[in-house]
């Protein structure tokens, strides 16, 4: 099905394996294998060892072995050793584009123009940050003694990334750790393995050293847990669902570890009666249907002020109806598949209990005839659910968005904040005030105004409420990968010190 310009091939490329320790590719020691399936085909491309938790523990002894070195270098020369690193992923583009693509069925103009440069640029940008590893600045807070404040590296940190951007949540999770001097172990999705593989094999090529990245590609249940609370982890980053998230924190808990968890999203979309009708139209399918909706941020729950809602839900189910659906390298294709059957399937159940109290207006089926073999799924919309519906309320994770009307901005700032996320939201007007209102209003890490799903290096991406804490990208996100110090010196000669009396008083 894949056109002539699909190259990569993973079973030559990855043939040592789908676990990265110390520097080089090794098969997993579990005794169990996972094959990885094209979801645009269903047919298995790669098939390799899982990593167990002797893989798990020879990693993090990598890292924790590697850390000394890393640590000590100079920001310049993580720095130096970063900037080379952006250098091969440029260089190396393509393959990045096409193993993203083949694994996760994203269209390959998608992985070309978004995922492999926007990974490119966050690691031009942590290769400038390393060199501001920064503390404040001496003063004398105390009588005769001066403090200041040290950043500093936390030792080995323990990260799990989601099978939805592979390459990008790698990135995000390893780049501000080991700008700051740390060391990492990563655990990918075991359906998505690729480009993290990739990743680490092109640190090494950049020079970064052995250990400082490593992958370990199992199960969650066991490679992810065993992570999660290994003692020697000093810090676990985590990107996934709020539900997975709480059992990463009850774990993390046991060893009080550093925690930053980035989890699940449900973006509302208020459209005002004063905005852009055409903009917001536009804007709302590009922002549902980015990556087949399987995007925390993606918009899902679009409300619109009355006066415009017919016209909303007329024109958006028109424009999505138009969206291409297709093989991931043909280079007319909008819309691939969902990461698996199983997902698809998933997404097909929230549409078809909804339909007995809501409109599926265009969409809310799997395309049939060449496509059928693949986790494809029809863009969707979905008008007049109640608020309190399932389809509403959970997070779908697929090309769907919800349409519901309101009156008035209090009522739509209100149904905006009223489920339990809070990572990412949208408001459309040309009414300053109003747009400024919904900023300030509305509970989530990311407000778009006029606009829907950009992202860049130099801003936080974070959520609130159950949909974490802690920030990926910015300067914000290296600083969570680092530990303060207060460093006090006194100023006065030991000599010319009375301890006893310092310390005890008067007293005999």
């Amino acid at each position: 099905m894949h056109s002539p310009g699909h190259r990569f091939q993973a079973q030559d490329r990855l043939a040592g394996g789908a676990q990265y320790i110390a520097g080089r590719l090794t098969q997993g020691t579990s005794g169990r294998t996972h094959a990885v399936v094209d979801p645009a085909t269903g047919d298995a491309v790669y098939t390799y060892e899982l990593a167990g938790t002797a893989d798990v523990d020879a990693a993090v002894a990598a890292a924790r072995a590697a850390f000394p070195g890393w640590s000590g270098a100079t920001p310049g020369e993580r720095s130096d050793a970063l900037h080379r690193f952006a250098a091969v992923l440029a260089e190396r583009a393509e393959e990045f584009a096409q193993a993203e693509s083949l694994q996760c069925g994203k269209p390959l103009k998608l992985t070309r123009e978004f995922d492999v440069p926007g990974t490119v640029d966050n690691t031009a940008f942590f290769a400038g940050a390393a060199r501001h590893l920064q503390g404040q600045s001496a003063g004398e807070y105390s009588g005769d003694h001066t403090s200041y404040v040290r950043r500093e590296p936390i030792g080995v940190v323990g990260s799990i990334a989601p099978w939805n951007y592979p390459l990008q949540m790698a990135a995000w999770k390893i780049l501000p750790a080991i700008a700051a001097g740390n060391t990492i172990v990563l655990k990918p999705a075991e359906t998505t393995p690729f480009t993290s593989l990739l990743f680490a094999e092109a640190a090494t090529a950049a020079g970064i050293p052995d250990g400082v990245i490593n992958i370990v590609t199992g199960l969650g249940r066991e490679a992810g847990e065993h992570l999660v609370g290994h003692p020697d982890v000093a810090m676990t980053s985590f990107t996934g669902s709020t539900a997975v998230g709480k059992r990463v924190a009850e774990i993390a808990t046991s060893t009080v570890k550093r925690l930053h968890l980035e989890l699940g999203g449900k973006a509302p979309f208020l459209v005002f009666d004063d905005a852009d009708l055409e903009a917001a139209v536009q804007g709302a399918v590009a922002g549902s249907l980015i990556n087949t909706g399987q995007d925390c941020t993606a918009a899902t729950r679009a409300y619109v002020q009355r006066p415009l809602y017919d016209a909303f839900v007329e024109r958006t189910g028109a424009l999505m109806a138009s969206v291409r659906v297709g093989d991931p390298f043909a280079p007319d294709t909008d819309l691939g598949p969902l990461i698996s059957h199983a997902q698809r399937d998933r997404v097909a159940g929230f549409v078809d209990r909804a339909r007995a109290s809501a409109r599926v207006v265009t969409g809310g089926e799997a395309p049939q005839g060449d496509l059928k073999s693949g986790a494809y799924y029809a863009p969707t919309l979905v008008a007049d659910a109640a608020q309190d519906s399932e389809i509403v309320q959970a997070e779908i994770f697929g090309p769907v968005l919800v349409v519901l009307p309101f009156d008035t901005d209090d009522e739509g700032i209100a149904l905006a904040n009223d489920t339990p996320y809070g990572l990412a939201a949208s408001a459309w007007s040309r009414d300053v005030y109003r747009a400024n209102r919904a900023t300030r209003e509305i509970k989530a890490g990311c407000v778009w105004v006029n606009d829907h799903i950009p992202i860049i290096s130099e801003m936080p991406h974070g959520g609130y409420k159950a949909s974490g804490f802690g920030k990926d990208m910015s300067a914000y996100s290296f600083e969570e990968y680092t530990q303060v110090k207060h460093v006090m010196f006194d100023n006065t000669a030991v000599a010319e010190k009375d301890w006893h009396r310092t310390v005890f008083g008067d007293r005999p």
